[in-house]
């Protein structure tokens, strides 16, 4: 379009002027929209996609198909807004049961599920398995089990399972695995796992949201313990049970996979992204969240 109005101003300029004359101004062709299809992707997961225990649970429910009809907008919402805000066209779907890991899902759910999709985000029990804590055993066979479904309904499908926090319950409070150890502790040991089940291709890829908190605590975005209160200028990732995310804890999940599954750099939704300020989140806690989002994926790149 930019090149028409430089011809016609141009034309105009040479043009000898006359009084009252009528100048004609060339329009360029309308070109045709081209309308192309929307990538499928479908969540799988619990209370960690819900966002439970926050407003991210119900946030823009109608704008994604949830396959329970539980009405759950959650993380897979926020991954549609900032989708929409970069241009890009993405049918997102989810799948959820609250306290549930992926065994839940395969075992019970695989009619919802059976289908072709562009990209399946994975995501497990926060402790891998309930009676054996920091345990692969489970999400090894289970992810394996779902990626061979998928495969044989779309052998190029995405695979990408999401490794998520450290619970502050379980680190300062709970006797577990992790009890007494550094925050960033059991993060580490969900990471592993993942590791594991890529080094298997039972997926493709791995979303780094547990790293992405650790470098926020590191970096003093986040306080890393909430038991002795939150320091000014920090924000808390947690929500009052110090288990599940709190409004930044889910915002900051959504950005890593944002980041991870479409490529584009979280920074670029800018200081007008419409989550954020919708959430209550303040511009300085969101652009610092979406930097931590970019370095935790840039780290990514680099060898390990």
């Amino acid at each position: 379009m930019r090149g028409w109005v430089m011809i016609a101003g141009a034309a105009l300029a040479l043009a000898p002027a006359a009084a009252g004359a009528q100048v004609s101004v060339p329009v360029p062709p309308v070109a045709p929209t081209i309308q192309t299809a929307p990538r499928t992707i479908l969540f799988i997961g619990n209370s960690f996609t819900q966002g439970a225990h926050s407003a991210v649970r119900r946030y823009r429910a109608s704008t994604v198909t949830d396959l329970t009809n539980d009405g759950t907008g959650g993380v897979p919402a926020l991954f549609k807004l900032f989708a929409q805000q970069a241009g890009l066209n993405y049918q997102v779907s989810l799948e959820t049961q609250g306290g549930k890991g992926l065994d839940f899902h395969y075992d019970t759910r695989r009619a919802l599920l059976d289908r072709p999709w562009d990209v399946v985000v994975l995501q497990d029990f926060s402790t891998l398995d309930r009676d054996r804590p920091g345990d692969p055993g489970l999400l090894l066979r289970y992810s394996g089990l779902l990626a061979g479904m998928f495969r044989q309904r779309n052998p190029a499908v995405r695979i990408e399972l999401n490794s998520t926090w450290s619970r502050a319950d379980l680190t300062y409070r709970t006797s577990s695995p992790w009890y007494g150890r550094p925050i960033a502790a059991m993060a580490a040991t969900l990471r592993g796992a993942a590791n594991l089940a890529l080094a298997n291709r039972a997926v493709d890829g791995i979303i780094p949201v547990g790293e992405a908190w650790n470098r926020a605590f590191a970096d003093g975005v986040a306080d890393p313990n909430p038991y002795d209160g939150t320091s000014f200028g920090q924000v808390d990732l947690w929500t009052y049970d110090q288990y599940h995310g709190s409004i930044a804890g889910y915002y900051l999940e959504a950005l890593v996979i944002f980041g991870k599954v479409t490529g584009v750099d979280p920074r670029s939704l800018g200081a007008k992204e419409r989550a954020a300020d919708d959430l209550g989140l303040s511009p300085t806690v969101a652009a610092a969240l979406r930097d931590i989002a970019f370095r935790q994926l840039e780290a990514e790149t680099k060898p390990r």
